[in-house]
């Protein structure tokens, strides 16, 4: 099987005061870890042991929700861990850049639209910036540890942004203020690695 654990990017300290070190280590070492560690599980000794997490997700309506959720839960943490950065924020530059102001008209306007995406997601799930197949942004919300690469979702596309919004994610320092939470993601923001993402997809 070709599947990894990856490592985190920076120390779990790296994001203060936007997302605290100590749930940086829960969801990292706990929640993500327990993830991989059932996907895993599902997958040995089965022909999923030997196709990409792409080619899973292709037919993912196929198998068991557990292997759904915890392969998306895998996938999904390891594209959020890149979305944030210890230099992050600011505003994207260059070829995505011109695409989000070409889509949205200005970046504040996409600012907008991704976090009510993120804020009114009932229950928990994510908000993504995906490039859709047919080479286009488009800003989704997916349930659970679902994503767009599934062919459960109506929109189907490669996240090349993306922000947890389970309450693990931020519960112990926002609690129910999820907007705040919101708020401080676009403090990281790793833009760097979504206009990297968007150069690679978007051709």
């Amino acid at each position: 099987m070709s599947f990894k654990f990856p490592e985190l990017p920076y120390s779990y300290d790296a994001l203060e005061p936007h997302i605290d070190a100590r749930t940086m280590e829960l969801h990292y070492s706990k929640h993500h870890q327990g993830y991989f560690k059932k996907f895993m599980a599902a997958v040995e000794g089965t022909d999923n042991a030997n196709k990409s997490i792409e080619e899973i997700f292709t037919n993912i309506s196929k198998e068991s929700n557990g292997l759904r959720n915890n392969g998306g839960g895998y996938y999904n943490h390891t594209v959020f861990w890149n979305s944030m950065a210890p230099n992050g924020g600011g505003n994207p530059s260059g070829k995505l850049a011109d695409a989000i102001n070409a889509k949205w008209g200005n970046f504040d306007k996409f600012k907008e639209e991704f976090a009510n995406a993120a804020a009114t997601r009932f229950g928990s799930g994510w908000a993504w910036l995906i490039v859709d197949d047919s080479g286009n942004l488009a800003i989704t919300s997916t349930a659970n540890q679902d994503n767009n690469l599934m062919n459960t979702e109506s929109v189907h596309g490669r996240p090349i942004l993306g922000l947890d919004v389970w309450e693990h994610a931020y519960y112990l320092n926002y609690q129910n203020r999820r907007p705040d939470y919101i708020a401080a993601f676009f403090s990281v923001a790793n833009w760097d690695y979504a206009a990297g993402q968007f150069d690679k997809f978007s051709a």
